[in-house]
């Protein structure tokens, strides 16, 4: 019972670890950036670079933000081959923000990996002296 079990166990396995690996995947060189302090305003922006590296075409249909005060730019519209890599540019402004920030941009995409969905920045936003 015991040797059935665990050849159902490494089979699922093996099911489990192709399926994954069937199909376009994204994977980030990273998918958080910190942008530390920044002054309330201030403009910045952060490029993600990411590859393809499974064994199909991916491609993007999609990038989403949750805050006006985030702009996803410069994506790939195009196909990517597995194989090949591109970015995606984000910008955040602090405009009217104060404080730590955690924003998270959904990449809707044909990527067979649920946890490359998602790229996010973090941000400390500092108030604006008023010169004296």
């Amino acid at each position: 019972m015991k040797k059935l079990f665990f050849a159902l166990m490494v089979l699922g396995v093996a099911v489990h670890s192709n399926a994954q690996t069937s199909g376009p995947v994204i994977t980030w060189e990273k998918s958080v950036f910190d942008f530390g302090d920044v002054v309330q305003g201030d403009k910045v922006e952060h490029t993600f670079k990411f590859k393809n590296t499974g064994n199909e075409p991916l491609i993007i249909t999609n990038v989403q933000v949750t805050c006006g005060c985030t702009t996803p730019k410069g994506w790939a519209r195009d196909p990517i081959a597995a194989g090949q890599s591109s970015e995606i540019t984000v910008a955040f402004n602090s405009l009217g923000k104060f404080g730590k920030q955690n924003k998270v941009v959904t990449v809707v995409s044909n990527a067979v990996n649920p946890e490359g969905a998602q790229i996010s920045f973090l941000a400390n936003v500092l108030e604006k002296k008023s010169p004296n």
